[in-house]
This record gives C-alpha cells, sequence and structure tokens, in this order.
C-alpha cells in the first residue's frame, strides 16, 4: 500500500500489523506464523514481536567503543549479509518497476471499491510481462 508523504516504514508496519493488546510483553503477533520475512535494519525488534517461521534480518556492525575500538563484522555475518541483500535487491527491483507505472504512485482519485488493487495486479501482471520479454527469470 502506498502511502502519500513522508511516513517511516517500520511506524507504518506497525500501524498495518497491530500488536495484541493486554497480553503481556511475551506474547507475539501471530500474523506472519507460515512466512519467510526478508528485513532491512529499519525494523528493529521485529523478531521480539512477530512471530514468524523463519525473519531474515541482516547483522548490524557494532558500534565503536574503548573496548571495541576496530568494530567489523565477522566473515560469515557479512556473508549473510550479502545472501540477505541479493534477494533484497530484486525485491526493491520490482517494487521500482512498479513504481514506473504512475498509477501506483500518483494520488489516487477513482472510488470504485477495491479498483486500487486491481490496478496493483495490472501493474505487477506488466512489470512480470516485461522481464519475461527481457528473458530475466524470476
Amino acid at each position: 500500500m502506498t502511502v502519500a508523504g513522508s511516513v517511516h516504514d517500520d511506524g507504518r508496519f506497525k500501524e498495518e500489523f497491530p500488536l495484541p493488546e493486554g497480553q503481556g510483553q511475551e506474547a507475539l503477533a501471530t500474523w506472519f506464523e507460515q512466512f519467510v520475512i526478508w528485513l532491512e535494519l529499519g525494523y528493529p525488534g521485529i523478531q521480539k514481536a512477530y512471530a514468524a517461521k523463519q525473519v531474515n534480518l541482516p547483522h548490524k556492525k557494532p558500534r565503536k567503543s574503548t573496548a571495541n575500538p576496530n568494530p567489523s563484522l565477522s566473515k560469515e555475518q557479512k556473508a549473510e549479509n550479502r545472501a540477505i541483500s541479493r534477494v533484497r535487491v530484486i525485491v526493491e527491483q520490482a517494487i521500482s518497476g512498479l513504481k514506473r507505472f504512475g498509477i501506483l504512485v500518483q494520488r489516487f482519485r477513482n472510488h470504485t471499491k477495491d479498483f486500487v488493487d486491481e490496478a496493483g495486479i495490472i501493474g505487477a501482471g506488466l512489470w512480470n510481462w516485461k522481464l519475461k520479454c527481457q528473458g530475466v527469470g524470476y
């Protein structure tokens, strides 16, 4: 769903998928129990709040301190970050491809019920067709 203006991803995510109320901190939201989630570092603490089959979140570089003057990630952490990035790049390119169709970016003025979903499906179909015509296999 597109949102007009400057809205942070994490705030929009929590608005769209609210946490359960009144069940304490240990209760996890079960929106994504059956899914593997690929995230960026803009979603702090999501593993503690939402139950998922698997959460793929890149490793954050440690902060520089007197105890750790040269912070760096291990080779394994860098390899994991690269693997996560490879998947996320494909998704980001697909999103930018959809945004090339102005109907998904501009203010939507049609009041027909569920037409915005149909426009998104049509845009996704056109983008997939473009990729197929180019010979890109996803």
